[in-house]
């Protein structure tokens, strides 16, 4: 056996019509099924079971006890072909679930690049997370949810389905979101979780300047505290999106939502 062949422990059960790249290894008592492609340098940890059809891009670590690409949750679902597809460089820890789609949702549920998915985490059929996610213990999200980059979900939190969370935003601990949240937000939990200003720590440690985070708090005002309706903070963000980006970006999330804003 070369350097680069697949490392397989002998209690591994894996499907004939698997494909595994270069350098992959499979722990004991992990099951990888039919039409599953795993990239090269990629870890699969003892107690995994990986069901198809997924693709999993290159390296990334699936700790241990994680069940991917298994059948989505959703009674609708009638056996059609669906997929899971995940990106590079991803970590999965312990007891993590992710289903594939649905036909009715898209077909296929998406991870992308250099997430880190903490233990319990479940992402639920059809939905699409981007990257650079943080999802800390037991994040939960239902179906259709779609996850912006930077996005750091806190321990027990979760997102109601169809709900987007914009990019770079924040919640906080036991946070459950019914609503879109836009790019930047922090939601802290008050029943169900609320905006509670916008993630200025994250934004500084990501090299955003001070002008940048100044637009941004003034257009959270215009949404959240100005007391306002919705179509005139609309208007009031269309003004300030002509000297930022950023607000332009939290003016476009808040157009193409198909369920309310939380506010």
């Amino acid at each position: 056996m070369s350097d680069s062949a697949p490392l397989i422990h002998p209690t591994a059960v894996i499907d004939p019509s698997a494909k595994l790249g270069q350098g992959v290894r499979v722990g004991a008592f992990t099951l990888i099924g039919a039409d599953v492609e795993i990239g090269d340098g990629t870890e699969v940890g003892p107690h995994c079971s990986i069901h198809g059809p997924t693709r999993i891009g290159r390296d990334n670590r699936f700790i241990g006890h994680v069940a991917v690409g298994g059948e989505p949750q959703d009674k609708k679902f009638g056996g059609e072909r669906t997929e899971l597809v995940i990106g590079d460089r991803n970590v999965f820890r312990e007891f993590v679930t992710l289903s594939r789609g649905t036909a009715g949702g898209g077909g296929v549920t998406t991870i992308g690049n250099d997430n880190w998915m903490l233990a319990y985490v479940h992402v639920a059929h059809d939905c699409h997370v981007a990257d650079h996610c943080v999802f800390s213990n037991n994040t939960t999200l239902a179906g259709h949810v779609s996850v912006g980059n930077w996005v750091i979900i806190s321990g027990f939190a979760g997102a109601h389905q169809f709900c987007r969370i914009g990019d770079h935003a924040f919640l906080g601990m036991g946070a459950l979101v019914t609503g879109d949240i836009p790019p930047f937000t922090m939601v802290g939990i008050d029943g169900h979780g609320r905006p509670r200003g916008i993630n200025s720590e994250g934004l500084k440690r990501r090299g955003f300047d001070a002008e940048r985070i100044s637009a941004i708090k003034r257009a959270y005002r215009t949404i959240y505290v100005a007391g306002v309706p919705l179509a005139e903070a609309k208007l009031a963000l269309a003004e300030q999106a002509q000297s930022s980006d950023d607000v332009k970006q939290m003016l476009d999330f808040i157009e193409h939502g198909e369920r309310p804003l939380q506010r």
